[in-house]
Parts: C-alpha cells; structure tokens; sequence
C-alpha cells in the first residue's frame, strides 16, 4: 500500500519533481529516527517508461494503473514546467493531460486525495476537482484561474490550500511547502520536523510577499500605471475614488478592469503595492519598523505587523537582512 503516487507528466518541471522526490526520499532515510513508519511511494507517468523532462532530463516511470482497488494513496502532479496560458491550454488538450485527468477524477470519485502545485492545478480544474472549492496557483496565473474556474475560490495569497481531499499549492517552488504539509498529514509533525531541519526548509505559508502587480497583470498598462501611480505618492496613497477619477473612469469599471487583469480587487492591489515597498524598506535600509511604517502610509507599526502577518504571514522582522 503506498501513501503518495507522484504522478508525472512529461516536461514537468525538473525541480519540482526532484524536490518531491528529495522530501519523500529524506522522510523515508530519517523515519526511525522519528519513531514512525516510513512513507511509502510510486513513480508514475500515463505511459510508464522513461518521461522527459524539461532541460532534457529524464526520470523511470511506472505506467499509472488504469484501475487500482482501495488506492488511499495522495495523487501528487509536480509543476507542469508550463509558462505562458496558451502553453496550459495545448497541455490540457493533449493526450497525455487526457489520462492523467481521467485518472485524477477516477481517484477523486473513489474518494482518494489528490494534490498540484503552479500549472499542475489547471490538470484538477480540468478533471471538476475545484468546483464549489477554494485552491491557490502560481500567483501570476490567478486571473486565469479564476477565468477558467469560475465556480472556485482563488486564493492566491496562500502558498497551500487545503479544501477537503484537494490540495493545491503556488508556483514550482512551492512544492517544497506542498510535499511538507502532505507529509504532516500522512506522517506526522515529527517526521516533518525532522526533514525540514535535516534538508533546512522554512516552510512558508505565503505567496504574498512574492506578488509584484505588474507581473501579476500580465502585461497589463492600466495596472502598471496604477501600480506607478500608488508608489509614487507613498505614504499617502489616492484612494481608490480618487485613482478612479485620475483615470477617468468609476470605481466600479476600475475594479473590474483590475479585477479582470489581476484576479484582485483595487484596494488588494494598493496593499500589493504598500507591502512590496515595506519589504524593500526592511531589507535595505536601517529604518524601525516604525519608520517603514510610516514611509508607507501606517499610523504605526502595530498596523504595518497586521497587514505583514495577514498578507505575508510573516512579521515585518522576517525581512531584516
């Protein structure tokens, strides 16, 4: 009986598989020491055999069974490798992607759990896994998650969502925060512990702090002026009202146009904003907390910690170099 089937679709992203690879390999060599059992896995791929991936590496892959009775075992999809939407649309229209969603909603019917983390989620929206759910992705693809997945809840500041038997996780990454939490669950504070020392992984509990607006918009011009617009006039930044008549237009069409472009709304984005130029403060300047707090429009640094521990879930000295 096995506790994880890794499931690998060719040109995934070499390091997402091998971090999963890595953790699982570190719990199994460390488990005694834990007092625990060690975790068991498979290596699969839809046709078996070798599976490239990107860079050219390759990896031996057991064919995924097509029926497996009582599998209780966490389907985990590594990072797709996948960077543009038109990219994840030919991947999902692929043979391949076919199976492993046939799969994944076969496992999912069975009521076994299943786990992705960046462009792999798209595979679980795919198979009807989202639905009526909240998940998270690679914050840069948040719009088009939510485009694509209108009946989920995208929580993107989340570096792991966990909603039932679906887990999900950010950017490639953030496999690393995805194989840990699978690993506490299956197997135990202890052992997580254990591996997380052993390997020296901060497990990390969001993607906030990561998040830049312009990138997140993808490209968009209205965004990047806006995004321009609020840093420049910190620490006082318009109020949305305010940005809404600079750029001729109501609240409303601004929201939906940021909202559209960014998968946020307006006053996210201008915290998006605030955050980011706290962070940079921190961790390049000798200024208090105090000080950065008011650089960036807080009354204080109490307000400064919140929004940090909210968004980033992190305190504002986490970034102190």
């Amino acid at each position: 009986m096995h506790d994880f089937t890794v499931l690998v679709l060719p040109g995934a992203f070499n390091s997402s598989v091998a971090v999963t690879l890595d953790i699982l390999g570190a719990a199994q060599a460390v488990a005694a020491r834990a007092g625990v059992a060690p975790p068991r896995w498979r290596l699969c791929s839809v046709q078996g055999g070798p599976v490239r991936l990107q860079a050219g590496m390759s990896l031996e892959t057991a064919r995924l069974p097509v029926r497996v009775r009582d599998d209780r075992s966490t389907w985990v999809v590594p990072g797709l490798g996948l960077n543009t939407p038109g990219e994840i649309r030919r991947c999902l229209d692929g043979d391949d992607a076919a199976k492993a969603i046939a799969g994944l909603v076969r496992h999912a019917k069975a009521g076994g759990q299943v786990a992705a983390s960046c462009s792999a989620v798209f595979l679980l929206n795919a198979a009807g896994l989202l639905q009526g759910r909240r998940a998270t992705t690679s914050w840069w693809y948040a719009a088009l998650l939510k485009q694509m997945a209108p009946g989920c809840t995208v929580d993107v500041d989340r570096m792991v969502c966990s909603d039932g038997s679906v887990v999900t996780a950010g950017a490639a990454f953030a496999q690393t925060d995805l194989m840990l939490h699978l690993l506490r669950e299956r197997c135990g504070s202890a052992l997580t512990d254990l591996v997380s020392r052993m390997l020296l992984i901060d497990g990390r509990q969001a993607q906030a702090p990561f998040i830049v607006p312009e990138v997140l918009a993808n490209g968009n011009d209205l965004v990047a002026r806006l995004a321009a617009r609020v840093e420049s006039a910190l620490p006082d930044p318009p109020a949305v009202s305010a940005l809404a008549r600079e750029f001729c237009m109501s609240e409303r069409t601004l929201s939906r146009h940021i909202q559209k472009a960014t998968g946020r709304s307006t006053q996210a984005l201008v915290q998006s904003v605030r955050l980011r130029r706290a962070r940079a403060l921190l961790e390049s300047s000798r200024m208090t907390v105090e000080q950065v707090a008011s650089a960036v429009g807080y009354q204080d640094a109490t307000a400064l910690r919140r929004l940090m521990k909210k968004m980033a879930g992190a305190n504002p000295s986490r970034y102190r170099g």
